[in-house]
């Protein structure tokens, strides 16, 4: 298949999901020496792979790329086995998270896929200088990583793997929500 399609794919699917609303979060797909990413403000509804800009992790992204654009080539750079790259505002995630700390998935798969996501704690007003080596350094690391008030940032191998860690991690925090509200946690 056309790995910009799958892209495409995955990205509305992180829409149809709730981990982004129509015009937020980023990706992007390794294909050989070329990266595609999802241009600035796509909309996950009508994104289709004409759009996708190309970049290269020594190059740099192309003109209209995502502002993460930067970001996901340093992951590459980091991180040679990543095919993928996914940024996502996972709500559960993201809510838990505000107060800087790590997250410790209390159930089963969040404990045996990550039982510790790293959140990183980067003013706002100095994100596009700071993002980039910081998530690229600790995705080398983990497979999933938090940017406090942001959002979600993971790494694999393949699109389908890197949609799992997002997910699977939205899962673990909706459920640790869930939990305190029972006061079960």
């Amino acid at each position: 298949m056309d790995p910009r399609a799958d892209l495409v794919r995955y990205y509305h699917w992180l829409h149809r999901h709730g981990l982004n609303d129509a015009h937020s979060g980023n990706a992007s797909v390794r294909a050989g020496a070329t990266v595609w990413l999802t241009p600035t403000s796509a909309c996950a509804d009508t994104l289709r792979p004409w759009q996708l800009v190309p970049g290269t992790p020594e190059g740099g992204p192309g003109p209209g790329a995502s502002l993460d654009g930067p970001l996901h080539l340093a992951v590459y750079r980091h991180n040679p086995a990543a095919g993928a790259v996914l940024h996502a505002h996972n709500p559960h995630t993201v809510a838990l998270t505000l107060d800087g700390s790590d997250f410790h998935p209390p159930d089963f798969e969040g404990q045996y896929y990550f039982p510790r996501v790293p959140v990183l704690d980067i003013p706002y007003d100095e994100y596009l200088a700071r993002a980039p080596e910081a998530v690229a350094e600790t995705l080398a690391e983990y497979p999933v990583t938090v940017v406090r008030g942001h959002g979600v940032y993971a790494a694999a191998a393949t699109l389908d793997r890197a949609y799992k860690w997002v997910g699977s991690l939205e899962q673990s925090a909706h459920t640790t929500w869930l939990a305190r509200q029972a006061g079960t946690l």
